[in-house]
């Protein structure tokens, strides 16, 4: 489905083979010997796609770390654990997170469960974003910041800095000095690849088509309501060779199935229209979460479906999903139920990133 590709970024990459192995005796030229970034076997439920041209190969879901640090809900430490644990078993490799789920937490205590197994994940973090409304994309506090995070996850490097949430920034300021302050952290050996991250696909397009990435992070606009990722951002990726990352296929947790968070920033339609997705396959006596993962894994364009785990019958769940066939009235029904809705955004970021029209309904 995917062809992979090499990589032009100074940090060399090895050679994959089709399971995810490395071959023996691969030498890098990366901190740390980067050792095996894959798993050595490839679970019946788990595919692997290249990420873009950086030469990884990440699982089709990826283990969204953000409910570690209690952003949904208070999450057990010994649970927390478990799952990332169980995740890594199962062949989940890509695990994504960044300081501000949890104000730091979803990074300490995903990098205490890696502990010893750094090598066999593909680790994600981010920068810029520390808070609700804490945002600081200067190079120094990028740099300063980003060592604090590799402190947190017990590392000395991240295979994908990535910066988080652009359209809360200046556009000159992140393409003039925040990505290039991240070059030079790829270049002393600190992240292999860059990205960015974001709510607006069309924004997202734009800027990484102005100064190059290696990645391209948008939540929240390709799942069962949503589907304008394919207006410009997915072509855009299948040109340029970008990896990219499907976040949230629950919508934030709306399709799910559980409590919804009050400051989840959904209309109360689109809010009652997932409610009704979610009681749909429940009477079809299926998991609403895994439903709606299985729609989104299918997508040309997509390397890794990001998805909040924090439990394992959350990762089993997941994993359901990849070999899941939604009986075909099933997705009929969902598919008219959603139309109204289809495609409803909410206001996010600077006002001058934000394109026209996008107000709730």
């Amino acid at each position: 489905m995917f062809e992979s590709g090499k990589s032009d970024n100074p940090i060399s990459t090895p050679e994959y083979g089709t399971n995810g192995t490395l071959p023996a005796a691969q030498s890098y030229a990366t901190v740390s010997d980067v050792a095996a970034l894959l798993v050595e076997t490839e679970p019946a439920l788990v595919r692997y796609r290249p990420l873009g041209q950086t030469g990884l190969n990440v699982s089709m879901i990826g283990f969204g770390a953000s409910p570690l640090g209690n952003v949904f809900g208070s999450v057990r430490l010994d649970e927390g654990n478990d799952a990332v644990q169980y995740a890594i078993e199962q062949g989940i490799n890509y695990f994504d997170v960044s300081p501000y789920y949890g104000t730091t937490l979803a990074e300490e205590r995903l990098g205490a469960a890696l502990a010893g197994r750094r090598h066999e994940v593909v680790l994600a973090t981010k920068c810029g974003r520390y808070g609700v409304d804490h945002f600081d994309f200067s190079p120094e506090t990028i740099t300063r910041e980003f060592d604090l995070s590799l402190q947190r996850l017990r590392t000395d490097h991240v295979d994908l800095l990535q910066v988080h949430d652009v359209e809360f920034g200046s556009m000159d300021q992140i393409l003039g000095e925040t990505l290039p302050a991240m070059r030079r952290l790829q270049q002393q050996g600190k992240a292999r690849f860059i990205g960015i991250t974001g709510y607006w696909p069309a924004l997202l397009a734009r800027m990484a088509e102005t100064v190059p990435v290696d990645t391209v992070l948008n939540y929240c606009h390709f799942n069962l309501l949503m589907s304008d990722m394919d207006d410009e951002l997915a072509p855009a990726a299948r040109r340029h060779g970008w990896g990219l990352v499907n976040a949230s296929p629950l919508h934030m947790g709306l399709l799910g199935g559980a409590e919804v968070p009050a400051w989840h920033p959904a209309s109360p339609h689109v809010r009652r229209v997932a409610a009704e997705v979610v009681a749909l396959c429940r009477q079809h006596t299926l998991s609403p979460a895994t439903v709606a993962l299985h729609a989104c894994l299918d997508h040309d364009a997509i390397a890794s479906t990001l998805i909040g785990l924090s439990s394992v019958s959350q990762v089993n769940e997941a994993l359901n999903a990849v070999d899941s066939q939604p009986p075909a009235e099933l997705m009929t029904a969902i598919r008219a139920l959603v139309v109204p809705i289809m495609n409803t955004v909410w206001t996010s970021g600077l006002a001058e990133n934000n394109p026209a029209g996008s107000t709730h309904p």
